[in-house]
C-alpha cells in the first residue's frame, strides 16, 4: 500500500468532488486584499468564482472602469496565487 500525505489526499478528493468550487470561493475572499490592495478590497462588495469565472461586484463606478482595464492582470494574479488555472474570465458588475 502506498503512503499519502494528508494534504495530497485532500487535494485529490477536492479535484474529484464538486466541493472544489466552494473551497475556491472561500479562498478568493481570503486573498483578495493581498492580490489587489486595500483600496480595491475596501470597495469590492462581493467576489466569487463560478465555472472558471471571477465575478466582482462593486457600486463604485470609477473602480468598475479601472477593473475593466485590469482584467488580464487579475486573471494572471488569481491563477498564479492558486498555482493553477482557476479562472479564465472576469465579470464586473
Amino acid at each position: 500500500m502506498s503512503e499519502f500525505h494528508i494534504g495530497d489526499a485532500i487535494k485529490g478528493f477536492l479535484k474529484k468532488s464538486h466541493l472544489n468550487n466552494g473551497v475556491r470561493a472561500v479562498q478568493i475572499e481570503e486573498i483578495w486584499e493581498k492580490l489587489m490592495g486595500k483600496t480595491i478590497f475596501k470597495y469590492t462588495d462581493k467576489i466569487k468564482i463560478f465555472n472558471k469565472k471571477l465575478y466582482i461586484q462593486t457600486a463604485v463606478g470609477p473602480l468598475k472602469n479601472e477593473l475593466q482595464f485590469q482584467k488580464p492582470q487579475i486573471i494572471a494574479r488569481v491563477n498564479e496565487a492558486f498555482g493553477e488555472t482557476v479562472i479564465d474570465e472576469v465579470i464586473i458588475s
